[in-house]
């Protein structure tokens, strides 16, 4: 197989998986149901296909957010738990990775009736993050469809940490505004409020699967990678005996191994419970990716590409002096972002994606709609950044 000398990494939203669509009736989300989500999964595979069909010098890999299926999958849990036992949020993102997998894994469909070889690959991926993330005291990543406020309640009363509060504004209603538990109150809001669940997300800092993933790239196949922001994982530091050492990991399962002085910990990892953020780990990934490349002496150049429900990032959104910014360098990225211009429950984290990605030496990457994926590609839409 000829090697290619570009990498694209596409980071999947929810939205192209799970359209956004608001109930004109009550103004709230609606949780769309799995045949929606499906036809939703292979028209954005289709596209996906048509980009790669016209750009066949490249590898590819796939990843994407799991929001509302993780929610769902939790709650589900939580409403059967008379009859079966619940299963943890590190599980639930599992599953989620092999249920999104498996649809996105249409794109092995739309690739074969172009007449392209090429398949996919299900990558169930665990992330490796800290265990002392401040994160795990301040959650802060909604997931789940929206409840109503007796819902919330009686989750709060169950895990007070696991929900908070949060409406649209009436003037910039693509705006979520979120409010602590604590401080929600009263009903003056009541019209416009929509309640989510939220979970800590704590900073991706490795993948366990990484050798999995670039040799499945390698190959011309498409590795479906880091679902959900892949998931969480510490790593278990061992308790030193004598002339052997003990790696206590959850359900109390442990493992014992002998050791001769000065040998490192074995890789043993344990979940943990939360969700990462799906564009910080994608960006992760593509750091990785991009650095082993070099180790290697492979020039390859790696393009991560954000797609999602915008067309372009935008300053002062859904404001009347609203404008999108189609390219920017890491400098004025940076800049907008320390300016607090883009709130960490949209924007923020794809932008802090791409700044990471720049500042490790990533050329250029992009933000916009699957639909204008080509196009943006070609300069002519959505958002470029470069270094």
């Amino acid at each position: 197989m000829m090697e290619k000398n570009k990498l694209i990494i596409f980071a999947l939203g929810g939205n192209e998986i799970s359209p956004v669509e608001i109930d004109s009736s009550t103004g709230k989300l609606i949780n769309q149901d799995l045949p929606r989500q499906w036809k939703r999964t292979a028209e954005t595979c289709e596209k996906i296909a048509d980009f790669i069909k016209e750009n066949q010098d490249c590898y590819y890999v796939v990843t994407h957010g799991n929001g509302p299926q993780i929610g769902n999958i939790l709650l589900r849990s939580e409403y059967s738990s008379n009859h079966l036992h619940k299963i943890p949020l590190d599980v639930c993102g599992a599953d989620s990775q092999g249920a999104l997998g498996y649809m996105l894994a249409q794109l092995s469909n739309s690739l074969q009736v172009r007449g392209l070889g090429i398949h996919t690959a299900e990558i169930i991926t665990q992330v490796i993050v800290d265990a002392e993330d401040p994160a795990f005291q301040n959650p802060s990543k909604f997931i789940g469809p929206p409840l109503t406020k007796e819902e919330a309640s009686r989750l709060m009363n169950e895990t007070p940490d696991y929900c908070a509060k949060f409406y649209k504004n009436a003037d910039n209603p693509g705006n979520p505004k979120l409010i602590s538990s604590s401080a929600a109150s009263g009903n003056t809001q009541d019209q416009l409020e929509i309640w989510r669940r939220v979970v800590p997300s704590p900073v991706p800092n490795g993948i366990v699967e990484i050798d999995m993933i670039e040799a499945c790239y390698l190959s011309g196949n498409i590795p479906i990678s880091v679902g959900g922001g892949g998931i969480p994982v510490v790593k278990v530091i061992p308790e030193q005996n004598e002339d052997s050492e003990t790696y206590e990991c959850n359900y109390g399962i442990s493992y014992n191994r002998r050791v001769k002085e000065n040998k490192k910990p074995a890789a043993i990892f344990k979940g943990v419970e939360g969700v990462v953020d799906k564009d910080l780990a994608s960006s992760l990934l593509a750091r990785m990716l991009m650095e082993r490349a070099q180790k290697r002496a492979q020039n390859l150049e790696v393009e991560l590409v954000i797609l999602t429900n915008v067309d372009a990032v935008k300053i002062n959104y859904q404001k009347q002096n609203e404008k999108n910014l189609s390219e920017l360098t890491l400098k004025e990225t940076s800049e907008l972002y320390e300016s607090g211009m883009f709130p960490d429950g949209s924007m923020g984290p794809k932008i802090k994606a791409m700044i990471d990605f720049l500042e490790c030496g990533g050329k250029r990457s992009y933000i916009t709609k699957v639909d204008l994926l080509q196009q943006t590609i070609s300069g002519t839409a959505g958002t470029r950044f470069i270094n």
